[in-house]
């Protein structure tokens, strides 16, 4: 896996995401799986920044990543106290509908194949599959 660090500030959040998009145009995966990618990572680096590092610019975040032709694996870490991904309240429900909580998980898993969390909270793994993939 590749590891990059950048410090908790969104603009260097763009640094990752920039290499991690380039390589999924090498490894040939279409605009969609790439917007899928992007929207996800986005939401992770935001969610670590504002949620997990508090903001605090003395922090950082954490990303490491594979990408193959068959297979997208990137995680995202944070140096925050962490949270547990089963107590945010469903943002589809009526009476959290208003709340801006728990709409970036949602969508990462509407993407992608699998988001798990670990030590924690306070790292994300956010896995897509290439079903495109001839056999």
């Amino acid at each position: 896996m590749k590891e990059i660090t950048v410090p908790n500030d969104l603009s260097a959040a763009k640094q990752p995401e920039d290499l991690i998009l380039e390589e999924l145009s090498r490894c040939g995966y279409d605009q969609n799986v790439s917007f899928a990618i992007k929207l996800a990572l986005e939401e992770a680096m935001t969610n670590a920044f504002r949620h997990g590092n508090k903001c605090d610019p003395c922090k950082c975040i954490h990303v490491r990543y594979a990408i193959t032709p068959e297979r997208i694996e990137i995680e995202v870490g944070d140096e925050g106290e962490g949270f547990c991904p089963d107590e945010v309240p469903d943002p589809t429900l009526p009476e959290f509908i208003d709340r801006p909580h728990g709409r970036g998980i949602m969508l990462m898993k509407a993407y992608l194949d699998e988001v798990t969390y670990g030590d924690n909270g306070t790292r994300v793994r956010l896995v897509k599959v290439n079903n495109k993939q001839e056999s």
